[in-house]
């Protein structure tokens, strides 16, 4: 029997692990382009790589060296990190659902390190229940990539052309967009806020007076960008349906 839940066990180790090879593909060549960038900005490589060992989070990450390379302060810092990763309290709370009878406490600590927008996807979507297994599996590549194209990136970018250095420290702003982009062409709402967001954004950088607000201006466009999104657009839209 015991050998049998041995077998069960990495049977779905390696079934996470195979379903996280294609996140963990894309994870390369986005944390490969932020390793780039963070030295760009003046981060030292260490640095940059222990921020991706220790922070999976893509958005948050280029907000905080944003921060750094602009002397913020711990609370500006802070504040942007908890606003912009505060999604991902929301994506535990609904995989909280899905999760086993086996799936004790201390799984959840650890998992929960490794719950990023595709990983959250891939676990919701799966047929059943989420073992702890699998979800080791299932973020051990994701995690691994991001953090060895990091490395690459801030150890290599120095090398490159700078042409091509050029290319790549664009590619992660590439992949926000490419999120942003197909809901907004489906829902109204979020057009509104992203275009809100970006407005906001252009004047904090163009305005001299909103220029001593430094990195909060992070902080009050996403707040501000999400509160108008909230009380204009308050119904929610359901999965497939259109904004009228």
């Amino acid at each position: 029997m015991k050998e049998k839940e041995n077998y069960s066990t990495r049977a779905e180790y390696f079934k996470g692990f195979r379903d996280g090879l294609p996140i963990g593909l894309g994870y390369l060549s986005v944390s490969f382009a932020f390793g780039i960038t963070a030295v760009n900005m003046g981060i030292p490589p260490l640095a940059a790589i222990l921020i991706s060992m220790t922070c999976l989070t893509s958005a948050g990450q280029v907000a905080g060296i944003g921060a750094i390379a602009a002397c913020g302060s711990y609370v500006e810092i802070a504040l942007a990190q908890l606003i912009i990763n505060l999604r991902y309290s929301l994506m535990s709370l609904s995989l909280s659902q899905k999760l086993c009878a086996k799936y004790s406490l201390f799984h959840r600590l650890t998992t929960s390190f490794g719950v990023t927008d595709e990983v959250f996807a891939v676990a919701s979507a799966r047929p059943g229940e989420v073992t702890p297994p699998y979800m080791y599996g299932l973020i051990t590549l994701p995690y691994v990539m991001w953090s060895s194209g990091t490395a690459l990136g801030a150890l290599l970018g120095g090398i490159l052309p700078d042409i091509v250095k050029s290319a790549l420290g664009i590619a992660i702003y590439g992949m926000f967009i490419a999120i942003v982009v197909p809901p907004a062409r489906r829902f109204r709402g979020v057009l509104v806020v992203s275009l809100l967001a970006a407005a906001l954004s252009c004047a904090f950088r163009f305005l001299p007076f909103l220029e001593p607000l430094g990195g909060f201006s992070v902080i009050i466009c996403t707040v501000l960008a999400a509160a108008a999104g909230a009380l204009i657009f308050p119904k929610p839209v359901e999965d497939g349906e259109a904004d009228d």
